[in-house]
This record gives structure tokens, sequence and C-alpha cells, in this order.
């Protein structure tokens, strides 16, 4: 469950061959950068935040480097569909209590973390003390951690109480008292209890950007510096690091004997991967180089050149990579593969509650949040923005996840700037001193402001918002800032309205209801919507087992969102991927971060 900023899109001044006839593309590949012998090269949209998992922000590309560097107890079969779930670090699956509540896990001996300083020259082995010391993390006020919403709503005994002491006194948060909330029962088992029963729980102990061992002397030894020194018993560690230019990977002299395991899905790519894998030790790569490139011209060009093993297509270069969903002749010729996910996620926008303007619970806030809804013309967002590649939304819950219905249908998609006027109009809304932009119902200016990156991607969707909103007389202004910076202000609750994406990190789709619950507020809750009624209905559905009880509660959470509308949910995404010839063993997973170690850099013939 990460944050992703919207994936950068247009392509300025794309030299001739590149978008030439497929003679010419080859062409300009002759001079193309072979890749280095097993280093993975990949390029990141936008910058790195820390690298401790406690700091993260929920951010998505630094949660996928530390799932390469940090461990949890289970992760998914890489090529299962549907998905499943398998141990990682876990000697068998949990033992789940009847009611959920009650999870033990049993890791196996003879893993290591990767060497580090702070061990001293000895190995380190894991032991369930240190998964309990990563949870315990999340409560330190240190840390002040926007993903402790995670553990916090489902009450496990004796942390939040920690967490207050620590906070009353002023000292040092305790983490050699042992609470029922998360305990060890022996050197390689742990226990986690929950005070609100969560059947999907067991979702959260596949995620390493979360649920990632930790070991207590690294942190100690590293301190406030410890977001550059992630330690982990992974099969990749950190080797060097320019923030927000460059980070490098090596493979971990420390990591065990490990090799591909699963049942593949029937999809033919699936099959062939399983194939290559069959017996190979993992990781497949030495090294892996993560560039961090913005704009996506540079991006595109150092696919094309051979730099970059994958590429996530950029939205306003689909139409020439893929024309009408089909991979390109150009591109064909050359060997590139191309892959197309939906994708568990959605695209929205927020306003922020406590705002004075765009915020409040009143029949009159309600009402121009909705006009402003009704206003947004998310079918040319879609065409124009996203090259056509993208799915109405209906509500807040993405496709592959419970709760999300296909046959759903509600205002969230709808575009009506006649009824918007009309809203307007009834509440107020109106140019009450003649200079063409409606005022408040006061007559004191109406400013919609919406936070926004400097990318060209912003910038194409801030063109949509401006003409639909000067289209029914609201002026719109854009606040300009870093994808960091914005993270920071969100939290801060200092932004009016802004948007980004929410990814699945699992298939439970309460996660989606949880961006609007109440005490989720400045974590995973930007827009602080605070709604007792959603929030009941929030706690109840959690409890439940996945069936038509919990669906028919979902569904009624859903509706509130729709009707209050503290998110104008755009569209879920449709990811089109290009891979190089070379690339073995690449296939996106919906909810997998720790999927490298499966990749391979392969050789470049000629």
């Amino acid at each position: 469950m990460r944050r992703r900023p919207l994936i950068s899109a247009a392509l300025a001044g794309l030299p001739a061959w590149a978008a030439a006839a497929p003679g010419a593309a080859d062409a300009g590949a002759a001079g193309a950068v072979v890749p280095a012998s097993r280093t993975l090269r990949v390029a990141f949209q936008s910058p790195e935040t820390t690298f401790d998992p406690t700091q993260t922000q929920s951010d998505n590309n630094t949660s996928i480097v530390l799932a390469q560097i940090l461990e949890a107890p289970l992760s998914y079969d890489y090529l299962a569909r549907p998905v499943q779930l398998q141990t990682c670090t876990a000697a068998a699956m949990p033992e789940v209590s009847a009611d959920g509540s009650q999870f033990t896990v049993r890791l196996q001996p003879g893993i290591f973390f990767a060497d580090d300083p702070a061990f001293g020259g000895k190995p380190r082995e894991l032991v369930a003390q240190d998964y309990v010391y990563a949870i315990k993390r999340f409560y330190d006020p240190r840390y002040n951690s926007s993903d402790l919403y995670q553990f916090e709503s489902l009450k496990l005994p004796g942390l939040s109480e920690l967490r207050q002491r620590a906070l009353a006194t002023r000292k040092p948060f305790d983490y050699d008292s042992t609470v029922e909330g998360v305990r060890t029962l022996d050197r390689y088992t742990l226990r986690i209890t929950l005070g609100v029963p969560d059947p999907r729980f067991i979702y959260l102990l596949a995620s390493p950007q979360t649920v990632g061992a930790v070991a207590r002397e690294v942190v100690e030894r590293y301190g406030e510096d410890i977001g550059a020194h992630p330690v982990g018993t992974g099969a990749f560690r950190l080797r060097s690091w320019r923030r927000s230019s460059r980070i490098e990977l090596e493979r971990s002299p420390s990591y065990r004997e490990v090799s591909y395991r699963g049942t593949p899905a029937a999809d033919p790519l699936a099959q062939q991967i399983a194939k290559e894998l069959q017996g190979r030790r993992l990781p497949l790569a030495d090294r892996v180089v993560i560039d961090i490139v913005e704009e996506s011209q540079p991006r595109w060009l150092g696919f094309l050149n051979g730099t970059y093993h994958w590429l996530l297509v950029p939205p306003n270069l689909r139409a020439l990579a893929a024309p009408g969903g089909t991979l390109a002749p150009y591109l064909a010729k050359r060997g590139v593969r191309l892959q197309r996910h939906q994708q568990p996620d959605i695209t929205m926008s927020f306003f922020f509650m406590e705002h004075p303007l765009v915020g409040g619970y009143t029949p009159q806030n309600v009402a121009l949040r909705r006009a402003i809804g009704l206003a947004f013309d998310g079918r040319t967002l879609i065409d124009r923005v996203y090259s056509g590649f993208g799915v109405p939304a209906q509500s807040v819950v993405a496709p592959f996840t419970s709760g999300h219905d296909p046959a759903y249908r509600s205002e969230m998609s709808q575009f009506d700037p006649a009824r918007a006027k009309a809203l307007l109009d009834l509440f107020g809304y109106v140019d009450s001193n003649g200079d063409g932009w409606r005022e408040q119902p006061d007559g004191s200016p109406l400013v919609l402001v919406r936070s926004s990156s400097a990318s060209q991607l912003d910038r194409s969707i801030s063109e949509v918002w401006q003409r639909c909103m000067t289209a029914v007389g609201l002026r719109m202004q854009f606040d300009v800032a870093t994808w960091p910076e914005l993270l920071k202000k969100s939290r801060a609750g200092t932004l009016m309205m802004w948007g980004y994406s929410w990814a699945a990190g699992s298939p439970d789709g309460g996660f989606f209801l949880g961006i609007a619950y109440g005490p989720n507020a400045s974590e995973s809750n930007d827009p602080r919507f605070s709604l007792p009624a959603f929030d009941r209905l929030f706690v109840q559905q959690r409890a439940l087992p996945d069936g038509p009880e919990r669906e028919a509660l979902m569904r009624r959470a859903k509706d509130l969102l729709v009707a209050y509308l503290p998110y104008k949910v755009h569209h879920h995404n449709v990811y089109l991927d290009l891979v190089q010839p070379w690339t073995q063993g690449y296939w996106r997973h919906p909810f997998m971060r720790d999927t490298w170690r499966f990749v391979g850099p392969g050789e470049r013939d000629g």
C-alpha cells in the first residue's frame, strides 16, 4: 500500500530517429549501450525519501528498494495468478487463530543479515526478536512514522501504551518491555496479537518495507543516519547512494542459497519464466543501478539506447510505443517485448477537509466539492494525458482487491458541468462582483489552489484542471513543489488540494477504505476525513471474513465517500512495460515489491 507520484508523461524534443520509420530507429541503435554483465539498470521517475522503513512516508520507489534489502516472514509466489502467499524467512505459514486475532510465526534458523560494522565482524543470525523490534519502531515517537496506522488501528495490546508513556515522560521508547501485541515465544518464534481481529492481517507479513527484519545494533550504531544504512537479510545490500541521483545495490554475500519455487500461472510468459528460473540460484544479478530520472525524455532515450532493462512507458509516449495497444513495429524488430497490466491502484485528487474553503461537512461545503468533481472531465484526463490507458473509477477501492465491484456505479466518474453550475448557483457560489469568477456565498474571493510537481505530466494534468474549472467559473491556481516536499506539506496539513496514486500492497481492498478512516488522519488519510458513520463501517468490515456481509458494509462505506467526496478518484491505471530482449524473468506483480532477485540482465547478442 504505497503512495506513488503520477507517472511522468509527455516527451518534448524527441529526436527524429526515435519516432521515425523502423529502419531509422534501428540505425539509431547502432551505438546503444550494452548493459554491463550481471548488472541490472533501472530508472525511477521520482527521488527516494529515506531507507529507514519507519520514515519512508509510504513512498513507492523507496519501498521497492527496501524490499530488495529487507525481508518479511512471507512473500508471494512470483509467477502465480491469482496471487498466492508463500514463506520467505518463515519456516511455515503462520498459525492463525480461528477469530483472526493471533498470528504465530516460526522462522527458519540459519538466515543471516548482511555484514555490517554494527555486528563487530561476526555473522549475525536473524531471530524472532528482530521482527518484534522492527514493529515496535513504528510506535517510537522519535520517528513520528506516517505508517503507524497500519498497526495502530489494529490495537496491538501494550504497544500504544508504550508510545503514550514515551510521549508523556519524554523519555526514550522502552523497547525492552514485553507486551502482548508482539512478543517472542523462543529464539525463532514470534506471536502477534491484535486487539481487533483482522483475517487479512497475514498480508502485512508479506510486506518487507513494513514488516522487514531490522537489527537493533544497526539502528543504535547509526542513530539519526539510519536512513542511509539499511541492513537486512535480503538478496541485495546497499552499495552506494547519491541522494536524488543514483542508488546502487549489490548481491549480499550473506544471502542464503535460494532458488525459485512456486506454481506459475497458465500464462505462456509465466511458464517460460518458470523454466528459465528452474534450478537457478537467486538473485540472478550481481548488481542493480537505479538512476533517478524525473523527466520522461531521458528515461525514454535511455531505454532506446539499451541503458535500462525495462521501462514503464510514460503516458504521453504510449501512442509512440504501442499504438492501439500493440507494440510498435520498430520496437518489435529490435526484440523489445510489451507487457500490459491493469493495476490495483487509484489515481485521485483529495480535498483537505480542515481547509475553510474546500473542507467541512455542511451541505454548502459538500456542494462545492461535488460541483468541483462534476466539473472535472476524467475522460479527457485519460485520453489526452494517459493516451487512453485507464479505467474510470467508481470508488476508492481498486480492481483485484476485496470490495471492488465491477458493477458498482456512482457519481465519482461523472462529468456534468451543467449540474456543477447548478449546484454552485444553488448554494450561493456566484459571480457577485461581475469579474467573471465565482465568489464565496459571503462575497469573499474563491480561489482553488491545487498542489503539483513541476513534471511534464503534472503540468498536463494542471492544464485539464484549469480548463475544467474555468468552464464553470471557478478560479484555480497551482502550488508547485517537489515530490518529497509535497509529502511533507500533505502530512502537515498545509495543502488545499493535491493528487497522486495509491498502489495496493495486497489483495485486501479494506486498505483503500482506510485512507478515509478518521484515526489515520495525517498518515494514510491525507484529507483528514472524519465521519463517525464511516469509521464504524470501517471497523465492522475489517473484523469480518471476505464474503457478502463484508461486501455490503464496504459498499455502504464507498457510498459515503461518494456523497461527502473527500477524494475525487479519477481512474485505475493500465501500465505498459517495455522489456529489453536480453532481460530475463521480468513480469510485473500486482502486489509484490521484492521481485528483482528473479530478474537477470542476460547477454546481448552482437
